[in-house]
């Protein structure tokens, strides 16, 4: 990824919230010679062992529908790719402070992406890990609901018929970076004019942008 220093994110706490709060990734493996694209929901244990502790870049954890064949099909002397897409939109130069004073300006698009690459290892017949990702990632989303819902309210042979139609994926994380284009290259008065159209319109985007120029 192209990354100029002043777009870099580099801070974990950072790349872990933006990973938790836009947990569908693009997975990008090698399969027979081909490179496949597969769109995943990913959980993220913070420690690089997987055990929930800090100071690692953290351990992906999915699962995939058994017929899906990247499980069995990826070359697994190749890394892979996890990309996660947060906020995004189109900045008009029309937005710039500075459109009027010399009209110097062009469009231009902000965006936060969170890129993690590792080797990817399959969970097949770990049915206690199976269940711990589920819940997990269940619990992850249905938190945010008046009423959650649990795995577990599910009679238990219908999960049980559910989960042998899936298998458990990990990517223990070797790099992870980040890129924060949110107008931190603009001068004041342009960020504060994207921060005002975009709130009508993209109000995380504005939020990111008002981060991004702290």
């Amino acid at each position: 990824m192209y990354l100029p220093a002043h777009f870099a994110e580099n801070r974990l706490e950072v790349l872990h919230a933006a990973i938790a709060a836009n947990p569908l990734a693009t997975l990008v493996t090698l399969q027979d010679g081909a490179v496949v694209a597969d769109e995943i929901p990913f959980v993220l244990a913070p420690s690089a062992d997987g055990s929930g502790g800090s100071g690692g870049p953290g351990t992906l954890r999915a699962h995939v529908a058994r017929a899906n064949p990247l499980w069995q099909r990826h070359d697994v002397s190749q890394p892979v790719l996890v990309v996660f897409k947060g906020p995004q939109a189109y900045i008009s130069p029309s937005w710039y402070a500075t459109k009027a004073e010399h009209g110097k300006v062009v469009p231009t698009w902000n965006y936060i992406i969170v890129q993690a690459s590792g080797t990817l290892q399959h969970k097949d017949g770990d049915l206690l890990w199976l269940r711990k990702q589920l819940d997990t990632i269940t619990g992850s989303q249905e938190s945010r609901l008046p009423q959650p819902w649990r795995v577990g309210d599910a009679p238990e042979d219908y999960v049980a018929q559910m989960m042998r139609a899936v298998v458990g994926i990990e990517i223990p994380v070797a790099s992870l970076i980040g890129k924060w284009k949110v107008s931190q290259n603009q001068p004041l008065a342009n960020r504060e004019g994207v921060i005002a159209a975009l709130n009508k319109h993209a109000a995380p985007m504005a939020q990111a942008v008002r981060d991004g120029a702290q």
